[in-house]
């Protein structure tokens, strides 16, 4: 699929038979946010082919909005190749991975007080029962307990031991069990922000225990991940803290004595914008500022909300790009930076 498609907007015809990747070829010549969606999954398709290190900033209620098959067909297809999520998604993955659901409520909810009463928590149009979250949250709890005391866990170790845990009790497969199975590492910068700090905390508090978080292994093992990558390449839902930690790591080659010239693609689904400063709807081009995207980069931003827009993306890929998803040459993912380089 090419991008660019110069000169006249080719207007979108309708048939009764377009499949998704005909869908995304046709909005690729039209324009405005159509046009944009469309150029993503040219990009994305350019990635798979381009022996490129994808990785995925993922923030928003995604999981809750059912967008969880969608994340764990990308890490089952290796369409991308790491994950850096807010804890939010992951804890809500832990809860359907062991068979719990959320439920359509109504926009605006109606009467909140009346829901708290009823122990129920709402997410826009979204609801979840208290009580199915908090046996979650004793999973995750009794989890933690079982870890080393005498040792600190970079979040990645922390979630790939997790999910090898959840897969013997898994009623689905989901984005924890898939990335353990899989070799995709999971990153989650903000931790204590989520259930799983809470979780994490509930267990110290009632058992004396301290598990500690190597954080800042966080930040060294994505910042070798993108400089011993042959090309980085990022795909962000949203924004807020995944997707800075990701842009970071474009940069942070200095912190080995080294130099990168940033991501090399780009692909941003988000509603937020660049007028109120804030890094959720900062622009590609901002980031080139600060030399974490490369000069040459290709990039889009889709401003659809995510919910609309991944799964038009990754219909079209899973359909159109079904060669590039076979033939890809899956990168040799080094994290390792201790064994490598000296600190």
């Amino acid at each position: 699929m090419d991008d660019g498609h110069p000169g006249e907007v080719t207007p979108f015809p309708i048939t009764d038979s377009a499949s998704a990747a005909d869908i995304a070829h046709r909005l690729a010549g039209t324009a405005f946010q159509a046009r944009s969606l469309g150029q993503a999954v040219a990009i994305w398709e350019a990635m798979l082919r381009d022996e490129t290190t994808i990785f995925l900033g993922l923030a928003g209620a995604m999981v809750p909005a059912g967008m969880r098959p969608l994340l764990v067909y990308l890490i089952e297809n290796r369409l991308i190749d790491v994950l850096v999520s807010t804890g939010a998604n992951l804890y809500h993955d832990v809860y359907e991975t062991l068979g719990h659901h959320h439920f359509q409520g109504r926009a605006g909810g109606g009467d909140d007080v009346h829901l708290a009463s009823l122990r129920v928590y709402r997410f826009y149009d979204t609801l979840a029962p208290e009580h199915e979250f908090s046996i979650g949250e004793r999973f995750v709890t009794e989890f933690s307990l079982t870890l080393d005391e005498g040792r600190p866990y970079t979040t990645r170790e922390f979630f790939h031991l997790l999910g090898q845990a959840l897969a013997p009790v898994a009623k689905q497969e989901g984005v924890l069990t898939a990335a353990a199975k899989h070799g995709v590492p999971v990153y989650c910068p903000a931790f204590g922000d989520s259930v799983h700090g809470l979780a994490v905390a509930e267990g110290r508090l009632r058992t004396g225990k301290r598990i500690a978080f190597d954080i800042m292994g966080d930040v060294l093992e994505t910042a070798h991940l993108a400089l011993t990558a042959s090309k980085s390449g990022v795909v962000y839902v949203g924004g807020g803290t995944p997707k800075n930690f990701i842009q970071q790591a474009g940069v942070a080659a200095y912190l080995f004595q080294r130099e990168r010239p940033g991501h090399s693609y780009g692909i941003q689904v988000t509603t937020d914008e660049p007028q109120w400063g804030g890094l959720s709807g900062c622009t590609f081009e901002e980031a080139q500022s600060w030399r974490k995207i490369a000069p040459d980069a290709r990039l889009v931003t889709a401003n659809v909300d995510a919910t609309i827009g991944m799964p038009i993306i990754v219909s079209a890929l899973a359909e159109g790009a079904k060669d590039a998803i076979k033939a890809r040459k899956l990168p040799a993912l080094d994290w390792d930076y201790i064994k490598h380089e000296a600190c």
